[in-house]
């Protein structure tokens, strides 16, 4: 990874804001005829064995984190939502049918569809979580989000609601403010989805899983306003992601293993007066980018002679790229001086 992009901050939970980017298609299916209300005991008896609570700790920022993790094999594969863990130099679970914590291993991440596969070191026998399908899914649909916003030691969140949209697209950042992304084909439900529920399940009547949370709107956070509106991956394609992480094969959307790092946070460039590229925000002590002489205020704009035109750019160049592997890095000082180094990739903070 090339930067924590989340300055000092204490966060207690993980969430996406986003924004819409299109609105409902106008071929949105019409309202299913009545189904059987959500019984909250009974979902939440089913569910929550097959859930963790993951904290993180992100030491370059001087943050901590918290979301939730869908367990997906007795050994202590879990899914989550990439944001959940991204930055992070430390990661632990809680399962929630043990009370027993655990460290955590990153398997592999896809930053573009934000789905993590990582994994509980030591587990062995844990209960799964029943995963259904996202194939067959309707507006009108009563579903629940179950997580981890009541914080850790709380009792696990539950909130009702029903699907509005299917295949919404959605620009979402995070709640510290770094850095966005466009998320597509996601599953929009009117449901008071909070901090701490990202990676966990969105589930049927029947308690099946049939996404993985991921962002919400800022109705909710507005405060004084009731209700809210939440957003999640449908897990048919977040478990054939887990299955592409899972076969081990990398390619230009999948990250496996360890990340590499530079030790630099960054922002876009602005759109007038300079060149494109990732600006330097912040440089870390004893990183690969503070021994070649990179500043903040400097603007980077390739690497390997691949142009960088956006901190996106970047980042994707990067999850390409493993510890110890050198690259050319080239950038534009802060007197307009175009300058070129080869750097040694350092072990990072996941993705």
């Amino acid at each position: 990874m090339e930067s924590p992009r989340r300055l000092a901050a204490l966060v207690s939970g993980l969430l996406l804001v986003a924004g819409l980017l299109a609105a409902p298609s106008s071929a949105t299916p019409a309202p299913p005829a009545p189904q059987l209300p959500l019984d909250q005991s009974a979902l939440l008896s089913q569910v929550v064995p097959g859930l963790v609570d993951i904290n993180t700790t992100l030491g370059y920022q001087g943050a901590v984190g918290a979301g939730t993790g869908i367990i997906v094999s007795p050994d202590g594969e879990v899914l989550t939502n990439n944001h959940v863990i991204e930055g992070a130099t430390d990661i632990t679970a809680i399962s929630l049918a043990n009370s027993r914590s655990y460290p955590v291993d990153v398997i592999g991440f896809d930053r573009a569809t934000d789905i993590a596969l990582v994994r509980l070191r030591g587990a062995g026998g844990l209960p799964t979580a029943a995963l259904g399908t996202s194939s067959t899914l309707t507006v009108g649909q009563p579903i629940a989000a179950i997580g981890n916003s009541n914080g850790p030691g709380g009792v696990p969140s539950f909130a009702p609601g029903a699907i509005t949209q299917i295949g919404a697209a959605v620009r979402a950042s995070d709640e510290s403010g770094g850095g966005s992304r466009e998320l597509f084909d996601l599953i929009r439900v009117a449901a008071d989805i909070r901090p701490g529920d990202s990676g966990g399940p969105l589930v049927n009547n029947a308690g099946q899983v049939i996404g993985v949370t991921v962002a919400a709107t800022l109705t909710y956070r507005m405060g004084g306003v009731t209700g809210g509106e939440g957003f999640a991956i449908p897990i048919d394609r977040a478990v054939a992601v887990a299955n592409q992480i899972r076969s081990g094969i990398p390619s230009p959307a999948i990250h496996l293993g360890d990340t590499a790092f530079i030790g630099v946070g960054i922002a876009d460039a602005a759109p007038m007066g300079g060149p494109p590229g990732a600006v330097v925000r912040q440089v870390l002590p004893d990183t690969p980018a503070r021994l070649a002489g990179v500043l903040s205020g400097d603007v980077i704009t390739a690497v390997d002679g691949m142009p960088i035109n956006s901190a996106a750019d970047l980042s994707n160049i990067m999850d390409q790229r493993r510890p110890g592997d050198t690259i050319t890095l080239t950038w534009v000082d802060r007197f307009g001086n175009v300058r070129s180094a080869p750097v040694v990739l350092a072990k990072g903070p996941v993705g």
